[in-house]
């Protein structure tokens, strides 16, 4: 039989870094909050139906929508792109 409901997925638990692995761990975070910026972008998430109407300044302020949404989702666990960029850029310092 097949299940009617998929369960819920854990949230993703970012890697906690000390010391000067600190600012790596937030280029990695700012990396892929920007990234998930640009694909909200371009899924066409303007916000033009929600809080900031269609008028001259929804574009410049509907970015800042954007950013927050994507900064959250980084901050929940993201999509692992800040965990593979800080893992990396972490094995190249300790070389």
């Amino acid at each position: 039989m097949i299940p009617t409901a998929v369960p819920p997925v854990p949230p993703r638990q970012l890697p906690v870094a000390t010391g000067p692995d600190t600012d790596l761990l937030q280029a990695a975070r700012k990396l892929e909050a920007t990234f998930l910026s640009e694909m909200l972008k371009s899924m066409q998430f303007d916000g033009a139906a929600g809080p900031f109407g269609s008028g001259p300044g929804s574009d410049q302020f509907s970015s800042f929508l954007r950013d927050a949404q994507a900064e959250k989702m980084v901050a929940a666990g993201g999509i692992g792109i800040a965990e593979s960029l800080f893992n990396a850029m972490k094995a190249r310092t300790d070389d």
